[in-house]
């Protein structure tokens, strides 16, 4: 069975998060555009989050943390967030290391149970 696409412009979900490339490594005069881009793909979409591909960042340093940290406070300002795709274990770290936390694609939000996992109880074991 198939059917046939509609004629047209395709409908786009203004739900569905843009996505900003970062180019690797980021400097200092990158900076203000990068925060500029995020201000117009949050506008643009409507989504509230704009998820920053970080892949190709190479090596982090402390310019890549202040690029970061100076986009998401673009983003609260203009009402969304950012979101980070495929971050290097090193980044996280020295994102963590800074005191810094972001929303990492794939990343199961606080609060909640990944999911399938379920909580096993031992026979024996205590009520609470």
């Amino acid at each position: 069975m198939s059917s046939v696409p509609p004629a047209g412009l395709l409908t786009v979900d203004h739900t569905t998060p843009a996505v900003l490339v970062l180019p690797g490594p980021v400097t200092r005069d990158q900076v203000p555009g990068l925060c500029d881009d995020v201000r117009v793909r949050l506008a643009a979409t409507g989504a509230g989050v704009v998820v920053c591909d970080v892949t190709d960042l190479g090596p982090p340093g402390l310019a890549t943390v202040d690029a970061l940290a100076r986009m998401q406070l673009a983003a609260r300002r203009a009402g969304g967030r950012i979101r980070l795709r495929a971050p290097a274990p090193p980044l996280l770290r020295l994102l963590d290391l800074v005191g810094l936390r972001f929303e990492v694609e794939g990343e199961v939000e606080e609060r909640e149970p990944a999911l399938g996992v379920q909580e096993a109880v031992e026979p024996g074991d205590a009520a609470v």
